[in-house]
């Protein structure tokens, strides 16, 4: 087992790889007594063309099917609830699905060990039929009818779906509701045993363990279960084009307040050797440019335009990062306005930059009080880096001006889409 100093912070990473191939990383904190445990899997939506050695052709199943799959996990042979389970031990229960990974989870403070062991055998249990897919549809369907009713959700959705043209992250994590009616009992199957095999996942616990007995209730676990060795795995690539999909969509909807969205698609392939390093100086220039206290910001409120702050967010695929934007807004042309000219001069200075790298160390520091964030930042970094980044004060140092001033002066702000949604 590998032990790791988390640097400057009075913590340590365990980690092993199973025989199986099940990556897990252990961070024990004796002055808590919760423990959180995520099980993730590198499968999101945008997986939809695969192959392995075994397969002849690209394996292509309907979007929606990661969503769908993390739903039927749940359903178990014995016709056990794991929600019940939890709930009954008082523990939280839990999954989610994003772009890249389906993760599980569970939190508490009590019978550990026996919910350690549920957590890995309820995942590694699938139990597909044709009469539990086709129940499951209706309950997905009125999903994403709900989500379809919330204007900011259809906003982003909308952003998304305008700004690019091949990737498959332009649709919807659940998919369509025609999506879901076409997904087959084969089909979960499918993806299942390709990516729910244990060489694909990793397991994340944080919180008041003993790492020896912890390693020795997983490998006890994982020992009896038998996978097929997954070879050769190829995922299919998209060429994406910088131009956007549709400059401009207006929308009507029963709101009292119409919203506004802007997206730029920028390409970042050219910026950094990882576009997560990317991300972070967007993070940091975007944040000087529109967040909580930028001049933007306190310039619409004062001219009470906005009802809050602009929110904005970085959403990225191989090759380019995409920057929503929205505000809630009486007059969405006059605040484009300002936001366009605001993004005409991305000039930041140094002391901007040191002032966004301190604010990054406390986060730091104020991460380690909380055993969801300690297992959330793992859980990125594995997505992000395929490892834990357990110097992160060095990472912070290493962000600088003309690292900074390099990346604005590549940027391409042209290739935008506008989404507003308006009063009906």
């Amino acid at each position: 087992m590998k032990k790791t100093k988390i640097e400057k912070l009075d913590l340590y990473l365990y980690e092993e790889v199973l025989d199986n191939g099940l990556r897990v990383f252990i961070v024990p904190k004796d002055n808590v007594n919760g423990i959180y445990v995520t099980l993730s899997t590198k499968f999101g939506s945008v997986y939809t063309e695969f192959k392995t050695s075994s397969s002849k052709k690209m394996n292509k199943v309907p979007l929606g099917v990661a969503h769908f799959l993390e739903h039927k996990v749940f359903e178990q042979k014995d016709g056990k609830d794991p929600f019940t389970f939890y709930s009954e031990r008082g523990c939280d229960a839990n999954a989610n699905t994003s772009n890249y990974k389906t993760t599980y989870l569970f939190s508490g403070s009590n019978g550990f060990d026996e919910c350690l062991n549920y957590l890995l055998d309820y995942v590694q249990s699938p139990y597909f039929t044709d009469e539990n897919v086709e129940k499951e549809k209706g309950i997905i369907e009125q999903e994403i009818k709900m989500y379809e009713d919330d204007p900011f959700f259809k906003m982003y959705d909308g952003i998304i779906y305008n700004s690019f043209l091949k990737h498959p992250i332009k649709y919807p994590i659940a998919g369509s509701i025609e999506d879901v009616k076409s997904i087959t009992k084969e089909d979960l199957y499918t993806c299942y045993n390709t990516f729910y095999n244990p060489s694909l996942m990793f397991l994340v616990i944080v919180g008041n363990v003993d790492v020896e007995e912890t390693i020795n209730i997983i490998k006890l676990n994982q020992e009896n279960k038998k996978y097929d060795k997954v070879d050769n795995l190829k995922i299919k690539t998209y060429n994406e084009p910088d131009e956007v999909c549709k400059e401009k969509e207006i929308k009507k909807m029963d709101i009292k307040i119409p919203k506004l969205g802007i997206g730029y698609k920028i390409n970042c392939s050219k910026f950094k050797d990882n576009i997560y390093d990317t991300r972070i100086y967007l993070n940091i220039l975007f944040d000087l440019k529109l967040g909580t206290t930028s001049v933007l910001n306190e310039k619409l409120k004062q001219l009470n335009l906005v009802t809050s702050e602009i929110d904005y967010t970085l959403v990225n695929t191989d090759k380019h990062i995409l920057v929503i934007i929205m505000a809630e807004t009486k007059d969405p042309d006059k605040v484009k306005k300002l936001i366009e000219e605001e993004l005409k001069d991305l000039t930041v200075t140094e002391d901007e930059i040191e002032r966004k790298k301190k604010t990054r160390k406390s986060g730091c520091i104020y991460r380690t009080d909380s055993i969801y964030a300690i297992n959330n930042k793992i859980v990125s970094n594995i997505m992000n880096y395929d490892k834990v980044i357990t110097d992160d004060y060095k990472k912070i140092d290493e962000i600088n001006i003309n690292e900074m001033n390099k990346i604005i002066k590549n940027i391409n702000l042209n290739n935008k889409t506008v989404y507003i949604i308006d009063k009906s």
